[in-house]
C-alpha cells in the first residue's frame, strides 16, 4: 500500500504541470492488432483526461492496410517508412483507417467511459470519444508530397509517391471547440486537398503537426520498440534523452531506418514548432504513457531542444 503511495506522490507534480495542458497521443504498429494492448492504451488515456489533460488521438494502421493490401493482390510499397499510394491504396486505406480503426478505437475509450460512468450511478452517459478524419470539415487541408532524397552518389532525386499528402493547414478550432466540450478526439490521418481530393498522410506528421498548432505540451508516439535504440537489434541500447542536434545525426549516419526515420523527423518537426517535449516509446510495455508522463525516469526515449 505504501509503494501505491508514494508512486501517487511521485505523480503530483506531474499532473500539476500537466492539468489543462494539451497532450497529443499517435497511436500505432502492434497495439492495433491487440484488443488488450489497446485497452491498456486506451485506460491509461482516459486516465488523463480524468486528470484534467486535454488529450488529442491520432492513429495510423499500416499494418492492417498492408494485410488488405495483400489480400487484394498489391504489393505494399514504401520509401523510407512513406507509403506509396494508389487510387486501389487509397480506397483500402480509407476503408481500414475511418471505416474500422478509427472507430475502434472510439468504441474502446467509450467503453472504458461508460463503466467509469456507471460506477457513478449515471444513467444515461455522454459519449467521451469522437472519431473524425481529416476531411472532416476540411480538419486538414493538404497538398500532394513532392518527395526529394538523395542517392548514393550524391544526386538529388524525387519520387512520386502517388497519393500521398503532406499537411498544408490544420483548422484548429474544430478541435479546440472538442476539447472545450470535454471530449477526446480520435483523428485519421487522411487529408484533403484543394480539388477535394482524399490524401494519405503520415501519422507521425499528422501527430506533430497538430502539437504544433494546437501548442501542445507533449507529443507521443507510440511504436512497437522501447524507443530510439542505437543498434536497431539490441532493445537495451535505448536512447533515453536525444536534442533536435542528436536525433538529425541518428538519421543522417543511418542509426535509424525504416519506420522510425519519420518519428523522429516529426518529434524534430515539433520541437522546432515549439512543443516542449516529445516521446517515443513503446504500445507494448503495459501503461507505458503513464510511466513516462508521470514518473521521474519514464520507459522510451524523451526528445527535447538544445
Amino acid at each position: 500500500m505504501q509503494e501505491k503511495a508514494q508512486a501517487l506522490l511521485e505523480a503530483l507534480p506531474y499532473i500539476q504541470e500537466f492539468h489543462g495542458e494539451i497532450i497529443i497521443i499517435k497511436l500505432g504498429g502492434k497495439i492495433l492488432e491487440s484488443e488488450k494492448l489497446l485497452q491498456h492504451v486506451l485506460q491509461d488515456v482516459v486516465l488523463l483526461h480524468l486528470l484534467g489533460m486535454k488529450i488529442v488521438l491520432v492513429h495510423g494502421g499500416g499494418h492492417e492496410i498492408s494485410e488488405e493490401m495483400r489480400k487484394a493482390g498489391i504489393k505494399p510499397k514504401f520509401v523510407e517508412g512513406l507509403r506509396v499510394t494508389d487510387e486501389q491504396t487509397m480506397e483500402i486505406l480509407y476503408e481500414q483507417l475511418a471505416g474500422k480503426l478509427n472507430k475502434q478505437i472510439v468504441l474502446g475509450i467509450n467503453k472504458i467511459w461508460f463503466e467509469t460512468r456507471q460506477r457513478r450511478k449515471e444513467e444515461y452517459p455522454i459519449g467521451l470519444a469522437v472519431g473524425i478524419t481529416g476531411m472532416d470539415g476540411a480538419l486538414i487541408k493538404a497538398k500532394k508530397l513532392i518527395y526529394k532524397t538523395t542517392t548514393s552518389k550524391g544526386k538529388e532525386i524525387e519520387i512520386d509517391l502517388g497519393l500521398v499528402g503532406e499537411v498544408e493547414k490544420i483548422d484548429t478550432e474544430l478541435i479546440r471547440s472538442l476539447l472545450r466540450a470535454g471530449k477526446i478526439p480520435v483523428i485519421a490521418p487522411i487529408g484533403v486537398d484543394s480539388e477535394g481530393r482524399s490524401l494519405n498522410l503520415n501519422a507521425d506528421t499528422v501527430a506533430a503537426e497538430l502539437a504544433i498548432s494546437l501548442k501542445a505540451k507533449k507529443l507521443i508516439l507510440l511504436t512497437d520498440v522501447t524507443g530510439v535504440l542505437r543498434n536497431p537489434n539490441d532493445e537495451t541500447s535505448l536512447i533515453s534523452v536525444l536534442t533536435v542536434e542528436e536525433a538529425q545525426k541518428l538519421i543522417k549516419d543511418g542509426v535509424v531506418k525504416k519506420g522510425m526515420i519519420p518519428k523522429l523527423e516529426a518529434c524534430i518537426k515539433a520541437i522546432q514548432g515549439g512543443v516542449e517535449r516529445c516521446h517515443i516509446l513503446s504500445g507494448l510495455i503495459q501503461h507505458s504513457i503513464l510511466l513516462e508522463i508521470l514518473t521521474d525516469k519514464g520507459v522510451g526515449t524523451m526528445i527535447v531542444g538544445g
